[in-house]
């Protein structure tokens, strides 16, 4: 594919942005080359500045799960932004939203709006050390909770792509009160719980991980977290800032039954507009100011815009027949990719919660970080591009996770696993 005048761009953003891009995972330095300028997104595809045509799983990294500009959003915002763009005050939207995202989430009692997940995972934190009185976290390895100090530990996402799992300009006096352990690991997470947990704030983690891919939970670790985290008084964070409307319209805490004290939902509870938000037990969220002590604040929170496109994509998502046609979809992908692979003679190893995934190349089961870190990313570097290629769009980096969307036909997904096929093949 020509890719000119994405290169192009490229030479004039790295001169005034860093790393020309302005997230780090949006870099291609972990599968070659240099990253495309997009100029338009439609329902499965996003298209370049040159012109060249994809299928998108990146979808915003997630919350495109209605597919780009569905007609009923956009026509929503048109309508929505004559009245203004921020008012930095409260409007009915907010309230119609907080509804909607608490009848899917009956362990959100009250709630906050925000303006991204990392807002959203440092403002549940603060509240559950605000509650608590107690100073000290854990997260689980390859976790990412956004971008705050004390919680790029080990972290997943565009850490683990670039290998920088701790981040520098993070004191080493702020980090030393969060506690990292291995996803999965029981025995571990028992020992530190017995070990100080009178002295622990809160647990947050990802329910399924989807920054260094997919890891699934596995049979009892939930469960334990759950009854272990009651027993001692500690906070429950589920961050569900990526499985939020993903796993299941209730996120990966309804398809797995258990209820955390406080959840973090992201950006497709504003149709991919900026927004986040935290909630959870009323006596939680009750200590945040202007109620309670914690203070947490943020100019653009409720934005009327990101409000108005929640609004209008948890309507469409609420419909009955949308998770089934989601669900279909996803089942169609997963058996022709497995399928493909093992036609192509492929080791690789096939994970997926509700409408996420994510394929490894390795024979190892992925159940942490560090099995996740056996795959072959070289390997995935010429299988990205082998795609991208083919106009199929992957995010550039083997620890992410795939997600798919309404928008995406029976046609869409045939062409990706026959590129899939190919590309594999050729490997």
């Amino acid at each position: 594919m020509l890719t000119t005048k994405s290169k192009t761009f490229y030479k004039q953003a790295i001169e005034l942005i860093p790393g020309g891009v302005n997230s780090p995972v949006r870099a291609f330095k972990a599968v070659g080359g240099s990253p495309l300028f997009i100029k338009k997104a439609k329902s499965s595809r996003i298209y370049d500045v040159d012109g060249n045509e994809y299928i998108d799983y990146v979808l915003s990294w997630g919350p495109m799960i209605l597919g780009h500009s569905h007609p009923l959003v956009v026509k929503a915002l048109q309508a929505a932004i004559k009245n203004g763009t921020s008012y930095g005050a409260p409007t009915p939207l907010e309230i119609d939203l907080a509804k909607m995202v608490i009848k899917a989430y009956p362990s959100i009692e009250k709630i906050r709006m925000v303006n991204s997940g990392t807002e959203a995972t440092m403002s549940a934190i603060r509240a559950a050390r605000g509650f608590t009185k107690r100073d000290k976290i854990i997260k689980f390895e390859g976790c990412y909770h956004g971008h705050a100090d004390g919680l790029l530990v080990k972290a997943g996402s565009g850490a683990t792509t670039f290998g920088v799992p701790d981040s520098a300009g993070v004191p080493k006096s702020y980090a030393k009160n969060t506690i990292t352990l291995p996803f999965n690991d029981i025995e571990a997470f028992k020992y530190i719980i017995q070990k100080e947990g009178k002295l622990i704030a809160c647990v947050i983690l990802e329910p399924v991980v989807g920054n260094i891919g997919c890891v699934l939970p596995k049979p009892g670790f939930l469960e334990i977290l759950r009854r272990e985290t009651e027993k001692y008084g500690i906070v429950l964070i589920f961050d569900e800032v990526m499985t939020g409307f993903r796993v299941s319209y209730g996120g990966a805490q309804a398809h797995y039954s258990i209820k955390p004290d406080m959840t973090c939902l992201g950006k497709v509870i504003g149709g991919g507009l900026p927004v986040g938000a935290y909630g959870g037990k009323k006596e939680i969220m009750s200590m945040i100011a202007p109620e309670g002590p914690v203070y947490q604040a943020g100019t653009l929170s409720g934005n009327p815009l990101a409000m108005t496109a929640g609004i209008e994509t948890l309507k469409i998502l609420s419909k009955k027949d949308i998770y089934e046609k989601l669900e279909k979809t996803m089942q169609h992908l997963e058996e022709g990719l497995k399928d493909v692979a093992k036609k192509a003679g492929a080791k690789t190893k096939f994970y997926r919660a509700g409408t996420m995934f994510c394929t490894y190349f390795t024979d190892t089961e992925v159940v942490d970080y560090k099995t996740a870190k056996t795959s072959d990313t070289e390997k995935f570097s010429r299988f990205f591009r082998g795609l991208l290629n083919q106009g199929i769009n992957l995010a550039p980096s083997q620890f992410e996770a795939g997600f798919i969307s309404t928008a995406h036909t029976k046609a869409d997904i045939n062409k990706t696993i026959n590129a899939v096929y190919k590309t594999l093949r050729g490997l």
